[in-house]
């Protein structure tokens, strides 16, 4: 495993992290029991990967408790709150209740990362308002150790809210969708974490988009609608065939992570899974080599200056 500094927390994080959510969340959301969904933790620990990413909304921070347990110092735990919307959203009280109702499951005392999670531009007021405020509470409580927020970016894919968060300075990591179609954070985020040490978890390094032809077909359909590609400058039927064919690339999804693990400025690529094998695959990716200066290139031409989708 290779490891990094995750900002200005100073942790020393694995540049791997397992997150417990998406589609898989750890075999659980494929029909899979706990004692699985444990089993992939402790593997991921095993494989040394330091980092672990989970959210009430996720169900699995009970598995991540339940598998912690004796090895919790090897962890970097983070975990997350929604903010709500509208009559639902969450007050002081609750997000301090959320984060205790956390720690239970968990079985610590203290999560080293605490989000707020999912915040559309259109929360973040109320949250620096009313939720931060209990955050630096809960932090000088002793139970975060650093505050982090992320956003919704199947909704944001153009940051608007990390964009005001970054300007704020009062979050120590950042929770930000990166990935080769739409690299939008190398020209809109990354400068402002690195100007202000703040540590990055990149999500959305591989969807569906990157793990399905057809999927990428319509991705890039889109985006030549929208006059974002060059339809001449693209093979639409197999648009990411130059990558796949590469001698020294083994799979799409591979080009994937490491298009992410070597940003400058992408600190921890999450990856979701189901089964330790496909958690093996992906952390062998993560650590490979950075891609060929000419897939890179070619990657920067097609997508450079995409900024309107997700990948999912």
């Amino acid at each position: 495993m290779q490891y990094t500094t995750l900002g200005r927390t100073g942790l020393e994080v694995s540049v791997a992290g397992l997150g417990c959510g998406g589609h898989s969340r750890l075999g659980l959301g494929t029909g899979h029991d706990h004692a699985h969904a444990e089993r992939i933790v402790d593997a991921a620990l095993d494989l040394g990967i330091n980092f672990i990413d989970t959210a009430h909304a996720y169900g699995t921070e009970r598995v991540v408790g339940n598998a912690l347990r004796g090895r919790r110092a090897q962890a970097i735990v983070s975990t997350k709150a929604s903010p709500g919307w509208a009559e639902e959203r969450i007050d002081a009280a609750g997000l301090r209740t959320s984060l205790e109702q956390s720690l239970r499951r968990l079985d610590t005392d203290y999560v080293d990362v605490f989000h707020l999670h999912g915040v559309m531009p259109d929360q973040y007021d109320y949250c620096l308002a009313e939720l931060v405020p209990e955050l630096l509470r809960q932090r000088d409580a002793g139970k975060v150790r650093f505050l982090g927020i992320t956003e919704r970016f199947v909704s944001d894919t153009r940051h608007a809210m990390l964009a005001r968060a970054l300007a704020d300075d009062c979050f120590d990591v950042v929770m930000v969708g990166f990935n080769l179609l739409n690299p939008s954070a190398r020209r809109t985020m990354f400068p402002a974490t690195t100007a202000h040490a703040v540590g990055t978890l990149i999500m959305f390094a591989v969807r569906r988009a990157l793990s399905s032809p057809t999927g990428i077909r319509e991705v890039v359909d889109q985006l030549i609608a929208e006059g974002v590609i060059d339809a001449h400058a693209v093979d639409a039927a197999d648009p990411l065939g130059f990558v796949a064919a590469h001698p020294e690339i083994a799979s799409v999804i591979e080009a994937a992570y490491r298009f992410c693990r070597h940003e400058p400025g992408a600190d921890v690529i999450l990856t979701g899974t189901g089964s330790i094998k496909h958690l093996e695959e992906n952390v062998r990716s993560i650590l490979a080599p950075p891609l060929p200066t000419d897939v890179a290139a070619g990657l920067e031409r097609l997508f450079g200056a995409v900024d309107s989708v997700s990948g999912n």
